[in-house]
């Protein structure tokens, strides 16, 4: 719950809920754009991956495999996706690790989701 002086300055005090029963990141960030400290909502689908690339600034790149059935050899085939999501600057996500991703607003032309938690480094 925000305190009066909050709700008049605009500064949050604290990271609010975004009701994914995710842990909230230590650091703490002023960026509009960020689903713990920001006003940014979050909903629909979640996606676990691996963070591929970070080289573009509060982007990052998160990869996962899946298998899909060919019908007319009765053999599966690997593929992967790769989606584009928000890095906010609190939870800085690297190459290689591990990251929850969700569903937001669309915040530029390939940008629809934005990283919540950090899970750790790939084994």
């Amino acid at each position: 719950m925000e305190s009066k002086t909050a709700k008049r300055t605009g500064k949050k005090t604290a990271a609010k809920d975004i009701g994914l029963g995710l842990p909230e990141p230590k650091e703490k960030c002023n960026d509009p754009k960020c689903p713990w400290h920001g006003n940014l909502p979050v909903r629909g689908r979640m996606f676990r991956g691996v963070a591929k690339s970070s080289k573009t600034h509060k982007t990052v790149i998160v990869e996962w495999d899946y298998n899909r059935y060919v019908p007319k050899y009765q053999r599966y085939e690997r593929r992967k996706t790769r989606v584009i999501a928000y890095n906010p600057p609190c939870i800085k996500a690297k190459e290689g690790d591990v990251v929850i991703i969700a569903e937001c607003r669309p915040l530029s032309k390939t940008k629809s989701f934005v990283v919540v938690h950090v899970e750790g480094a790939e084994k």
